[in-house]
């Protein structure tokens, strides 16, 4: 059966700490300034009183008011159709929002707002750069479904389900003893349907950077890639020097641990000196349709540009789920993978408190916690590789992965290569710290 890749968790991961770069995220506050209780109960509700689920979203972060919105935006036009459609049982969804500011205390200030004061049932494609008050939402038990894992909360702490999944024990520890396990498919991928031999990694000398980068050469050199590593300064960064010294070692791929507008900057130079590749490789949070804005000044890297994840192209409108979620969108100014993935999460949401409202205690936290517990397999009407939650006592050593992966076109868009749960592999899990 295919699996979700645990290896998305830490791209997200590394993909914030690259948009902030040394940015400080605020102080954590003590989970006593909350009170000591551990279950805020919710009071019984009619048969017609809205459903209250929480987004917390990290808007107006250190890091721009658009990097994390994405997942918000589509679980909001889930809901907004769902309202109109009738609701859950009759009652509709009442989403209450909170923006974190990307902060320890600010995330702290919105899990005690939402799950103390608004109760609500539970959380929905969470997209948080700091997401201290993770073990105040576990210790509440308010199911958090479908959040985004930037940092090893989904994988420390239960009753919090991301949206690519866990096999972790989530007994209060970051994965197995503190290190966190992921596959290497996508370089297989390359590899096996594309022929790279050499790919080459481009980084900052700062210190997230460098730790990413290091990542993504352990798994490049596991699948036995010759990997050619390029470090330029994050404060004046030569990029035509690291560009020319990659096209001079003949890579196929390259692979990078850098900001958006060092991207852009790096394909320029790679332009400019006619370093010609199979791909140059990005992640989910970079699948947008803002890429000819993006690469404007960069034609043929941008032709180039590969996306890889765990959930389906947002412009392969030939899959009915596609289509309805881009009909749902259309008003938007633009489009991305992440709001994919946001739209996924609060359908999963749905199912649960549906399933909940054909029960004698309707829908209450503990039964959609329960309902998500026991997640297995589930793909949101297939939008996303299928994802379970179970708990390992170890970590595996190997496994089938799937990914989604498509390519981006002047004049189409991204275009999908083959169909995702398809494009599977059994590949090695390599360790790494959160």
């Amino acid at each position: 059966m295919p699996r979700s890749r645990p290896r998305r968790a830490a791209e997200a991961a590394a993909a914030a700490a690259l948009l902030l770069l040394g940015t400080a995220c605020g102080s954590r506050l003590p989970e006593s300034d909350f009170g000591s209780g551990t279950r805020t109960p919710v009071p019984a509700r009619t048969d017609t009183a809205p459903i209250r689920v929480g987004i917390i979203t990290s808007v107006t972060s250190p890091v721009g008011g658009d990097t994390f919105t994405g997942p918000r935006g589509g679980a909001k036009a889930w809901f907004d159709r769902l309202n109109a459609r009738g609701g859950i049982d009759g009652r509709p969804v009442e989403v209450r929002e909170c923006d974190d500011g990307g902060s320890g205390v600010g995330n702290n200030t919105c899990v005690h707002r939402l799950i103390d004061e608004d109760k609500v049932v539970a959380l929905v494609a969470t997209t948080a750069l700091d997401y201290a008050g993770a073990s105040r939402v576990s210790h509440a038990r308010v199911p958090d479904i479908g959040g985004q894992p930037i940092g090893a909360a989904y994988d420390t702490w239960p009753h919090l389900y991301g949206i690519y999944g866990s096999l972790a024990p989530r007994n209060g520890t970051p994965g197995w003893g503190g290190k966190l396990y992921g596959g290497t498919e996508v370089y297989r991928y390359f590899k096996r349907t594309q022929g790279a031999r050499t790919a080459a990694v481009v980084s900052y000398n700062q210190a997230a950077s460098a730790a990413y980068a290091r990542l993504v050469e352990q798994g490049l050199r596991a699948e036995g890639y010759k990997v050619v590593t390029e470090q330029v300064d994050f404060a004046l960064p030569n990029f035509r020097a690291a560009a020319a010294d990659l096209k001079q070692q003949g890579a196929d791929l390259v692979f990078d641990a850098i900001d958006t507008h060092g991207n852009a900057q790096l394909c320029e130079a790679m332009d400019e000196v006619g370093a010609d590749v199979i791909a140059k490789v990005t992640n989910v949070q970079n699948w947008t349709s803002t890429v000819p804005d993006d690469y404007k000044d960069a034609p043929r890297c941008r032709n180039a540009l590969w996306a890889t994840g765990s959930s389906r192209d947002f412009e392969d409108t030939s899959n009915p789920a596609v289509r309805e979620f881009r009909d749902a969108t259309k008003g938007l100014k633009t489009h991305s993978q992440w709001q994919v993935e946001g739209w996924a999460a609060a359908m999963w949401f749905t199912d649960a408190a549906k399933a909940c409202a054909r029960t004698t205690t309707g829908v209450t936290r503990a039964c959609v916690d329960g309902f998500m517990n026991r997640s297995e397999h589930y793909t949101a009407d297939g939008l996303l590789v299928p994802v379970s939650f179970e708990r390992l006592a170890e970590p595996p050593k190997a496994r089938r992965t799937c990914l989604s992966v498509a390519r981006w076109q002047d004049g189409r868009g991204w275009v999908p290569q083959g169909d995702m749960n398809s494009t599977c592999f059994e590949v090695p899990q390599l360790p790494y710290s959160p």
